[in-house]
């Protein structure tokens, strides 16, 4: 790999890391980020699925309900570029509410990996309950599941700027290895 390729990978990796403890430290500026982030990618799904609709029209049936469909969608991309505040107000519930949801379908999944014959499908059951209550205690805090998912959106990024620097050190090991393989 070319010295220039790994140079914008470290630099990458410690950009990442950095933003990801931007994430962890300023948690409302990530879910503002974030509601900001879904406003524009919702806009941009939409203009997509309007272009492909108008395309498509003539081979593929119900050209009307793609269009409405496309209309609809950057509509709310719109309103949630306006209404960044709710938005991000609204993330953590809606994180909180999909945890709960999660958590119910572990538990019940839990009963079919009994009747398969797994042995620890107890242990999914309790997974399951306790994702439920950590779902049910971030709707009644909203400031906590505010920072739980900042703190997970952060560490995500962190992780990720890791690899990077991870990988870098792995190809100079490898090119290394490979240089000894050659002179011998």
């Amino acid at each position: 790999m070319k010295t220039g390729h790994k140079i914008w990978l470290v630099i990458s990796g410690i950009l990442l890391i950095v933003l990801g403890v931007t994430c962890i430290v300023r948690p409302a500026a990530t879910l503002f980020t974030t509601a900001w982030l879904i406003g524009c990618f919702t806009l941009i799904s939409g203009l997509s699925k309007l272009v492909f609709a108008f395309r498509t029209r003539f081979f593929l049936p119900n050209p009307g309900m793609r269009i409405l469909s496309a209309l609809f969608q950057i509509m709310i991309g719109f309103f949630f570029l306006g209404h960044k505040m709710f938005v991000a107000l609204s993330l953590p519930m809606i994180f909180s509410l999909w945890v709960m949801t999660e958590g119910v379908v572990i538990a019940v999944q839990s009963f079919d990996y009994k009747k398969a014959g797994f042995g620890s499908w107890w242990a999914l059951l309790l997974f399951g309950i306790a994702v439920v209550v950590l779902g049910c205690f971030g709707l009644r805090n909203i400031d906590v599941a505010s920072k739980a998912l900042s703190w997970m959106i952060g560490i995500g990024v962190i992780v990720v700027g890791l690899a990077y620097l991870l990988a870098v050190i792995g190809v100079n090991r490898f090119e290394k290895l490979e240089k000894e393989a050659t002179a011998n």
